[in-house]
């Protein structure tokens, strides 16, 4: 049960992990999509919210906002940043796999979910911020389209539930009802995806 549960996540994180794999020296100083965010802010975030994720799972308390705030300017990718992406999935796959954990209420920025909601919003986090590494690098999407359609379903109804201020990305944005359900996800959490590939950086 508990694989069956996590394999979206692990999917995405590999994606988005092959998407970092394939970041080349002259592409970390690139814009994205996040516009304050160069690819390598981009993916410093990524490993960042997984340790933190990976904290609040073994039991240790959500720093307070500010040290919150101060950790997003931390570095959290070294001399190695692939290594880092990888050995933070991988840390937080462990973490959700420890007996008693997707049992357990969990407070995240976001919240306080339920262990699996905690799988949801990690695995939508990494397929919308690995939406942006692709549009940043000029990437195809390595993610299967029915698993950014089941994560839409998740975030219009958690969308729905949190309080004002507590969304973690930008208002909603248009798009054509036939795109790609990750571009609809994209759109739905304050991505312009034809604004995007508009301006896609050439190979």
């Amino acid at each position: 049960m508990t694989d069956a549960l996590l394999a979206p996540l692990a999917t995405a994180l590999d994606g988005t992990g092959q998407l970092v794999d394939a970041v080349t020296d002259e592409q970390w100083n690139l814009p994205t999509p996040c516009t304050d965010w160069t690819v390598r802010q981009l993916v410093n975030h990524l490993v960042g919210g997984s340790r933190l994720c990976t904290r609040v799972l073994r039991g240790e308390p959500l720093p307070t906002l500010d040290q919150l705030g101060r950790r997003g300017h931390e570095d959290q990718l070294g001399n190695d940043p692939v290594a880092a992406y990888r050995t933070s999935s991988d840390e937080l796959l462990e973490a959700l796999r420890t007996p008693g954990v997707l049992e357990r209420a969990h407070t995240l920025p976001v919240g306080t979910l339920p262990g699996p909601a905690v799988v949801h919003v990690r695995t939508v986090e990494t397929l919308v911020h690995g939406w942006d590494l692709a549009r940043a690098t000029s990437r195809q999407m390595p993610f299967p389209d029915e698993l950014a359609d089941h994560e839409l379903t998740f975030s219009r109804d958690l969308l729905g539930h949190l309080p004002e201020g507590r969304q973690p990305f930008g208002p909603s944005r248009p798009v054509a009802a036939d795109a790609p359900a990750i571009d609809r996800l994209a759109a739905l959490l304050g991505r312009a995806p034809e604004q995007a590939r508009s301006r896609r950086p050439s190979s």
